[in-house]
């Protein structure tokens, strides 16, 4: 079976880096979208950055964060520069296969908390 696991959440100060990464497991083919999303409490999850053939980030991170992919580790990684404490949230490691095939798996979450 596919399971995602995220790695690399901590306590930062702002201003701050951290590197978030993601190892999928049990995957025959690698996933043909691979995505960080976040989940702040009382808010809703979102998209933080996404890639594919291209990448695409949120508005708020966008400069700041950078996204990559090593698809023979099947790792995606998230680089988080400059952060500020409205990052704080569960950061989600999403994978996607797209038709014929089709999947949407997630991770348990890593935990990315900023402050003084």
């Amino acid at each position: 079976q596919v399971q995602l696991v995220e790695s690399g959440g901590g306590l930062v100060q702002p201003g701050g880096s951290l590197r978030l990464s993601c190892a999928a497991s049990g995957t025959i083919f690698s996933f043909n979208f691979m995505g960080w999303y976040r989940q702040a409490p009382g808010k809703q999850r979102e998209l933080v950055a996404g890639i594919s053939s291209t990448t695409n980030y949120s508005g708020s991170v966008k400069g700041r964060f950078t996204i990559s992919r090593d698809n023979t580790k099947n790792t995606v990684y998230l680089q988080m520069n400059s952060l500020k404490p409205e990052d704080t949230a569960i950061y989600y490691c999403n994978g996607q296969y797209f038709a014929p095939l089709t999947g949407n798996f997630w991770g348990p979450g890593t935990q990315v908390t900023v402050s003084s």
